[in-house]
């Protein structure tokens, strides 16, 4: 027998006043402020995209993961670049020994990006790719490949992390100072607006801002107050809200407190289209919507009884899905072990289409929309970020706070503070301060290839060899020119780079040159 389907939101609200009730257009999904969703039918009429966070050793292991994900159902890819790769050192550097390929894909120029996703539509598939310090080169290197397969860049949708400041909040994987970094990222808003329309141009993140150790509140303070420091710095540069807003996206964590993290993002939307109205006046609806991706919490992942990780996965992508997420990424069991194997990266994946497709979750808008608690947490959120939001306002504003280290301290605050809850039995992790099993056998995970940093820097010896290096100092000295004057757009010279085979490494270090590197105050 079928599953009742839920009446569309004209006709309850119709149902409603021949019961003499009044609904007014906030109480409903789709409708500024938001709270209840940014679409009107929320999933009965569009699924949220499934993604597998994935890479890893060179591009060809990458790859063959990402064509095995999207054999298993996943609807987007979301691509992890190695700590060289986000630093803007090539697989060569004597910095980089050990860690290529370790924690993501390495990419050091075209070629790379090109086996990377080898047989992907480009056009078809949505790419999500989380790097931040050297976002306008990768994305360089993805339209230069797009370019050379025939695909026009229009036709190309996706999204690239480019939250800089987040990364010197809590991520670690800035280049430059801040100043600098911000450039950037709005440098890459104004290219992208005009070449790439489809393109999200920032995934304003909190996910790492809470792995680090913030609350809740903080993650969406934070957050908000990072997006908001973007969307003055575009400003600035003579975008308008409406250029930039309807094409931010947020990323977020989700965390064990069930409730509370359903009432953090019912609150983060409300947040962010009112205070988007009140600062800015957007004309555009949809720049007052706050989509967002949605990844489980890797720091509660147990490598004790790893098994318990799939139950805190469920728990934790069930609270995505009840606070309205547009995009899903589930962690592997096994992933405080090593890296996920396609078994438990399936099971992740299979995690999400369960909960589609045999939960029921997905009839209503907003299942718990009106119940007592959740809309009371919602208030007590919305109220405490706004408070925590005035207190950077007072700062002189994000940029301000980061450069004095205020969201760092009270990150490393709340980190400290919650391992003593753990550590004094105050907050329970089951298998690892209760219910605990005396000897355990730490099950074999994926192995790290040890081969893949010879192999990378083999390919970027052949990779130089084979290109003309006239060429490729020309557009060097011009990106040089042209990043070293303030108003300059820079992100054509960057292309030019990708288009003449520079490297990722040279390309930074030219911006290294003309900007500095920032360096820790205090």
């Amino acid at each position: 027998m079928g599953r009742k389907k839920e009446p569309h939101a004209d006709s309850k609200e119709k149902e409603l006043q021949q019961e003499g009730i009044s609904v007014s257009a906030p109480e409903r999904a789709g409708c500024f402020p938001y709270t209840r969703g940014i679409h009107p039918t929320m999933y009965r009429g569009r699924l949220w995209t499934m993604r597998q966070y994935a890479g890893f050793g060179g591009a060809e292991a990458a790859n063959a993961r990402y064509r095995y994900l999207l054999e298993q159902g996943t609807t987007g890819l979301s691509i992890a670049f190695d700590l060289p790769t986000q630093m803007g050192r090539d697989p060569d550097h004597a910095l980089v020994r050990g860690e290529v390929g370790r924690v993501g894909v390495s990419v050091a120029n075209v070629s790379d990006m090109d086996r990377l996703l080898q047989s992907i539509p480009l056009d078809e598939v949505s790419i999500s790719m989380t790097i931040n310090a050297t976002a306008n080169i990768i994305l360089a290197f993805l339209l230069v490949v797009a370019e050379r397969r025939g695909i026009d860049w229009k036709d190309l949708k996706g999204t690239i992390q480019n939250d800089i400041l987040k990364e010197y909040i809590a991520r670690g994987t800035y280049i430059y100072p801040v100043p600098a970094g911000v450039r950037l990222v709005t440098d890459l808003f104004s290219f992208c607006e005009k070449k790439v329309p489809r393109w999200n141009t920032i995934s304003v993140s909190g996910y790492h801002i809470r792995e680090a150790g913030s609350t809740a509140v903080q993650e969406v303070s934070f957050t908000l107050a990072n997006a908001f420091a973007y969307l003055d710095a575009a400003k600035r540069c003579g975008l308008s809200v409406d250029s930039v807003a309807p094409r931010m996206s947020f990323f977020f964590n989700c965390h064990n407190n069930f409730f509370e993290e359903i009432a953090k993002f019912r609150a983060a939307r409300r947040v962010w289209a009112t205070l988007v109205k009140e600062r800015y006046n957007p004309l555009d609806e949809r720049s007052m919507r706050l989509r967002f991706h949605t990844q489980t919490a890797g720091s509660t992942l147990t490598a004790q009884q790893p098994e318990n990780n799939i139950v805190r996965t469920t728990l934790q992508a069930l609270a995505a899905v009840l606070g309205g997420t547009q995009s899903l990424h589930t962690n592997s069991y096994d992933e405080a072990l090593g890296l996920p194997t396609e078994e438990s990266a399936r099971l992740a994946l299979r995690t999400q289409q369960i909960i589609a497709c045999e939960s029921g979750v997905i009839e209503s808008e907003d299942p718990l929309g009106g119940a007592f608690f959740v809309e009371e947490l919602t208030d007590a959120v919305e109220r405490d970020v706004k408070e925590q939001l005035g207190l950077i306002d007072a700062m002189g504003g994000m940029e301000v706070a980061v450069d004095n280290g205020y969201p760092q301290r009270e990150i490393e605050d709340a980190a400290f503070r919650a391992q003593r809850s753990i550590e004094s039995g105050v907050t329970t992790i089951v298998g690892v301060n209760r219910y605990r099993k005396e000897e355990e056998e730490i099950k074999a995970v994926e192995e790290h290839d040890t081969g893949a940093e010879e192999r990378q820097r083999r390919y970027l010896e052949e990779f130089k060899r084979r290109r003309d290096n006239q060429t490729a100092q020309r557009a060097l000295t011009e990106l040089r020119h042209v990043a070293a004057q303030p108003d300059a757009q820079i992100m054509p010279a960057v292309l030019d780079c990708a288009r003449s085979d520079c490297t990722l490494g040279e390309i930074s270090d030219v911006f290294r040159d003309v900007f500095g590197e920032y360096s820790l105050k205090g």
